[in-house]
């Protein structure tokens, strides 16, 4: 079994505290951020940061939908870490200052994947797929916080 890792940046037209709190505002604008791959979003404890427990459904592709159910912790400053109770997935996002009123927002998805030839696909493709789905994310977090 080998480590699945997909990884996607982008530069926001905002500064770093506010991008960085915008992400971690789970009960409220996260949820307006999340592009057509997400679905069943709830909040089921907390809703800000550090200690939250939130959880979705994400359509991957036409036939592979992962119910995850992510608990959060920010180990350090800019840096919110979503890891699922239901499988090995991690989510990391750093938000760091990127010059005068910018920031840049990276975000990577780790996870165990199959072996096989099924696990020789997921490690070719699913990367390439869960980047296009973060990055229609990152997409809409510029919009809102450019606004």
């Amino acid at each position: 079994m080998a480590q699945v890792e997909a990884t996607t940046e982008r530069v926001v037209a905002a500064d770093a505290e506010k991008v960085f709190d915008a992400l971690a505002d789970y009960s409220g604008t996260r949820e307006k951020l999340l592009p057509e791959h997400f679905s069943e979003y709830e909040v089921r404890e907390g809703g800000d940061g550090e200690g939250t427990l939130v959880h979705w459904k994400l359509q991957a592709t036409s036939k592979r939908i992962r119910d995850c159910l992510f608990e959060v912790s920010e180990p350090t400053d800019g840096e919110l870490v979503e890891k699922d109770r239901n499988s090995s997935m991690v989510t990391t996002w750093r938000v760091t200052p990127a010059g005068e009123g910018r920031s840049r927002v990276v975000v990577t998805t780790v996870w165990d994947g199959a072996g096989g030839i099924g696990g020789f696909f997921e490690r070719t493709f699913a990367p390439k797929g869960l980047a296009r789905i973060h990055d229609a994310l990152l997409v809409n977090l510029a919009a809102e916080m450019e606004k």
